[in-house]
């Protein structure tokens, strides 16, 4: 089909996403404290190229810039992140201000370009402060995090559009204490299991802080989710299949939508349960009003392992190209879950090893990535589906956690040496699909 900005609903939200650690850069300035992911990535061979994210994009002190660059691609919005190491060094305690300025600067930066701010309070950089005091496991934790967001709203209140507790608390949990690819880097599946319920708390605690504070502003949660499919009708793989979804999907999606864990998985995780207290469910599954869904992939379950169906594309990461999954999800979601709130597709994109050619950056396959999606989007919309927005993953090229450097998302090629922004062909595409010149083939 030929996508156009006129198959989406007059009120629909377009736009970009980052993340803090991954483009802020100014890990030592103006008071901000230490992370989990500074001090992840100085340890011997936990990101593969070696690298961090002290410098990463610039955008500390890029930001203006970057917010026209965002205007200039026809954007209705910019979601971003806060660091929490800024507003508070340690987690906890006195209020860093130069912290909350820079924030209270980049929200007015927005508004000033005409675009509305997404807030996410969590992507990932706890302060290591509370990580040495047992991080998400601790279930004080929670509490912090709860200060924290009223300390955030409190200051840009609704200035901002929306604010995300959350962003992929399955990232934070299970493949950061118990899979070890993420900060801190744990091994223990009861230590990731605890975690994961602390920050399903800690977005419960942190939705009722900010009622408090905000009214027009939309509260939220950003699950990554990755729909599950059998490699096959045997009754093994369809085991499989349902098991990996309660792992990855429903063991986050039914704590927030039903006040409850999926029994299946619950039983399955035997011993390694968390201790979960008689008022958290009731706390984690009050009222929201927006989910947002990041969208990569699928997962194709056998009773051996994942299957990597041969026929397939596959990005840079490995993953397999499959905007099918997408509407799947979606429509999956609506029949599921009758208290469904309205939905985001938060991140959506895909890496791609990108070269510039002097002042251009070709990259074909990230354009019919983004195509297919949308796509996908429009076909979830046609069957009642309540989307709200899309945010393509991501603004610009930069620090890709565990493997540093060496993978790019962005829809702008980002030259590390120089900091020098370049549009690639996909920022283009996207431009002219938002500002209504879009093109059903990727760019000659």
């Amino acid at each position: 089909m030929t996508i156009t900005r006129k198959d989406f609903p007059d009120n629909f939200t377009f736009g970009v996403a980052t993340s803090s650690y991954q483009i802020e850069g100014a890990a030592h300035e103006d008071g901000r404290g230490p992370s989990i992911w500074d001090t992840f990535c100085r340890e011997p061979g936990r990101i593969l190229d070696g690298t961090n994210g002290d410098v990463a994009c610039d955008h500390y002190h890029r930001w203006p810039d970057d917010l026209d660059l965002i205007r200039s691609l026809g954007a209705d919005a910019y979601r971003f992140s806060v660091a929490w190491p800024r507003i508070q060094a340690d987690g906890q305690g006195p209020v860093n201000p130069k912290g909350l300025d820079f924030y209270e600067r980049l929200v007015d930066g927005m508004l000033e370009r005409g675009l509305k701010p997404y807030a996410t309070l969590y992507h990932w950089d706890l302060p290591q402060a509370l990580q040495d005091v047992g991080g998400w496991v601790n279930r004080d934790t929670a509490f912090r995090f709860a200060e924290y967001a009223r300390i955030v709203a409190e200051r840009l209140g609704d200035r901002v559009a929306s604010y995300a507790t959350l962003n992929e608390p399955w990232c934070s949990s299970l493949l950061s204490y118990q899979l070890g690819e993420h900060a801190p880097g744990l091994r223990d599946r009861r230590l990731a299991l605890a975690a994961a319920h602390g920050l399903l708390l800690g977005h419960g605690e942190a939705i009722a802080a900010m009622r408090d504070v905000v009214h027009s502003a939309q509260l939220g949660i950003v699950l990554n989710l990755q729909p599950a499919y059998p490699a096959s009708e045997r009754p093994e793989d369809i085991t499989a299949a349902r098991f990996a979804d309660g792992t990855f999907n429903r063991w986050f999606l039914d704590p927030i939508l039903r006040a409850e864990y999926p029994a299946d998985i619950w039983e399955a995780y035997g011993e390694d349960v968390p201790e979960v207290q008689p008022a958290d469910l009731a706390r984690i599954a009050q009222p929201i009003d927006f989910m947002g869904v990041n969208y990569y992939s699928r997962s194709v379950n056998g009773a051996g392992g994942n299957v990597r169906p041969p026929e397939s594309s596959y990005t840079h990461m490995g993953w397999e190209v499959y905007p099918q999954g997408l509407t799947d999800l979606l429509v999956r979601l609506k029949e599921d879950y009758a208290n469904l709130p309205p939905l985001l597709i938060t991140e959506n994109g895909a890496a791609y090893p990108d070269e510039p050619l002097g002042k251009r950056v070709q990259d074909p396959e990230r354009v019919r990535y983004l195509q297919l999606h949308l796509e996908a989007v429009v076909q979830a919309l046609r069957q009642g589906v309540d989307v709200r927005g899309y945010f393509a993953w991501s603004l610009m090229d930069n620090f890709e956690w565990a493997y540093g450097y060496s993978r790019r998302f962005g829809l702008v090629y980002v030259d590390y040496a120089t900091q020098e922004r370049i549009l690639k062909d996909s920022a283009r595409w996207y431009r002219d699909l938002l500002t209504g010149q879009a093109q059903a083939a990727p760019l000659p």
